[in-house]
C-alpha cells in the first residue's frame, strides 16, 4: 500500500477503536472488513485515434463497498490517475455516503489519459469503450457512475448511451447526466455551493466576522460554483488559482468577471498580474478552500498556511499526516466527507427522480440539499464536541458507526 492508503487505514483503525468495535463485535473484523475493497476491476481500453494509430489506455473501477447500497462513485480522466488513487477515494466515497444518510456504497473510477491533448471524438470512443467493458458491473442497482475530473454530463451522456444500448433503458445507471436525459437540475453546481454554504457555516462557528475573506484552489467545476455562490453573498473571494497560476485581490475579485475570463481564455491568468500557482497557499485569507486534486496540503508546506479554517472542497487534499500540523497552529479543518458530499446527494436526488419518472424544479433541489448539508454539518460539530475529537475523526466516527452496525447486522455467509 501507498503511504497515503496506509494513513487511511490507521486512521479507520484508530475509529474503530474509539467507537470500541472489536469489544462490541468481538471477532468479527469489522474495520478490516469496511477497509478492504469488494472488487477490483482492472482493464485495458483500446481505441482507433484520430490519426489511424492505435491508443491504448489503463482503465479501473474500484468498487469498494455496497453494504448500505449500490457502488457510488466517480469516473476519473487524467494521466496522472493511478489504483492505490482510485482505492482511496472508492473508500472516502463509502465514508461520505454512509455520513450523509444516502442509500449508496462507495466506488471510484479512474482512466489514464490526457484529454486536454485528445480530440472530442477520440474522448468519446475512449468512454464509449470504457462503458462496454463495465456492462456487467454497472447499474442502477449495481454500481453508479458519476462525473469527476475532466468528466462531467457529456461523458456521463455516452456511458448512459452505451448502458441503454446494450443492457436496458435505465436512466439511474449513471448521474450527472444532461437535463435532457434525466439529470437533476441543480447537479453541475452542487458540489460548489455545498462546499461555500459549509464554509460559510464554519467561519460562522470560529467567530469570523460577516467580512472574512477566502481564498481558492481549483477554479474547475467545483471552485467556479463555490466561488460564485460566496461572491452573491457578499463574501470577498481574495485569491484564486488554477492549473496555470494564480490571481490575487486583497480588496475582492470580481467573480463573475474572473468566470468569463476563464470561459474565454482557459485560465484565470491575465484577469490580474499572475503569481505561481503554489503560492496560494500562503493567501492571507480567513478560509482556504483547496478545490483541485489530492495532497496540495502535505507536511513539506503545511506551515505556509495562514488561514484559520481549511475547507476540503476536492477529495483528500490534506495529507493525513499534515494534518496534525495544522491543528497544532490553531487550524480547523473540514473534511472532505462532510464539505464536499454536495454531489453525491444531489446525485441521490437525480437517482430517485429517474426512478419515480418524476422531476423537481431547480429551487426544491437547491432547498433539500441545503438543509441536507445543514443538517450533516451539525451533527458532525455536535458530536466532535461532545466526544472532543477533531471534525475529520468526528466525521469518520459517524460514517463507520452506521457502517459498522451494517456490516453486522448482515452477517457473514
Amino acid at each position: 500500500m501507498t503511504d497515503s492508503a496506509n494513513k487511511t487505514v490507521e486512521l479507520l483503525r484508530k475509529v474503530g477503536s474509539l467507537l470500541e468495535l472489536d469489544t462490541r463485535y468481538p471477532g468479527e473484523r469489522i474495520i478490516d472488513r469496511i477497509a478492504a475493497s469488494d472488487k477490483i476491476i482492472r482493464f485495458k481500453s483500446i481505441i482507433r485515434m484520430d490519426d489511424g494509430t492505435v491508443g491504448i489506455f489503463q482503465c479501473f473501477r474500484v468498487q469498494h463497498s455496497d453494504t448500505l447500497g449500490p457502488y457510488k462513485g466517480g469516473t476519473r480522466l487524467h494521466p496522472a490517475v493511478n489504483m492505490d488513487e482510485v482505492k482511496i477515494l472508492a473508500t472516502l466515497m463509502t465514508l461520505k455516503t454512509a455520513l450523509v444518510d444516502v442509500p449508496f456504497g462507495g466506488g471510484k473510477g479512474g482512466i489514464v489519459a490526457d484529454p486536454s491533448k485528445m480530440s472530442r471524438s477520440e474522448v468519446e470512443r475512449l468512454i464509449r469503450k470504457y462503458a462496454l467493458k463495465l456492462l456487467n458491473d454497472i447499474g442502477p442497482n449495481t454500481d453508479i457512475p458519476a462525473p469527476d475530473v475532466n468528466t462531467g454530463e457529456r461523458e456521463m451522456a455516452w456511458i448512459y448511451d452505451e448502458y441503454r444500448k446494450y443492457r436496458e433503458l435505465a436512466r439511474g445507471v449513471v448521474t450527472g447526466k444532461p437535463l435532457e436525459l434525466g439529470g437533476s437540475a441543480g447537479r453541475n453546481e452542487a458540489t460548489g455551493e455545498a462546499v461555500a454554504y459549509i464554509a460559510t457555516r464554519a467561519a460562522q462557528d470560529a467567530g469570523l466576522n460577516k467580512s472574512f475573506t477566502v481564498a481558492i484552489e481549483g477554479f474547475g467545476k467545483v471552485g467556479i460554483h463555490c466561488a460564485r455562490w460566496l461572491w452573491e453573498r457578499g463574501v470577498k473571494v481574495v485569491a484564486v488559482s488554477d492549473s496555470s497560476a494564480m490571481v490575487e485581490d486583497p480588496a475582492g475579485i470580481n467573480v463573475p468577471e474572473l468566470i468569463a475570463h476563464k470561459a474565454k481564455n482557459g485560465t484565470v491568468a491575465g484577469f490580474l498580474p499572475a503569481r505561481p500557482r503554489e503560492e496560494i497557499i500562503a493567501t492571507r485569507a480567513g478560509v482556504f478552500i483547496p478545490c483541485a486534486l489530492e495532497d496540495s496540503i502535505r507536511v513539506d508546506n503545511a506551515g505556509s498556511v495562514t488561514a484559520k479554517i481549511i475547507v476540503e472542497g476536492a477529495n483528500a487534499p490534506v495529507a493525513l499526516d499534515a494534518e496534525p500540523l495544522l491543528r497544532e497552529r490553531g487550524i480547523t479543518v473540514v473534511p472532505d466527507i462532510m464539505a464536499n458530499a454536495g454531489g453525491v446527494i444531489v446525485s441521490y436526488f437525480e437517482w430517485v427522480q429517474n426512478r419515480e419518472g418524476f422531476y423537481w424544479d431547480e429551487a426544491l433541489v437547491k432547498q433539500r440539499l441545503m438543509d441536507k448539508m445543514g443538517a450533516v454539518y451539525g451533527k458532525v460539530t455536535k458530536y466532535a464536541a461532545e466526544k472532543k475529537l477533531n471534525l475529520r475523526e468526528a466525521a469518520y466516527c459517524l460514517a463507520v458507526e452506521k457502517i459498522a452496525r451494517a456490516v453486522h447486522v448482515r452477517g457473514i455467509q
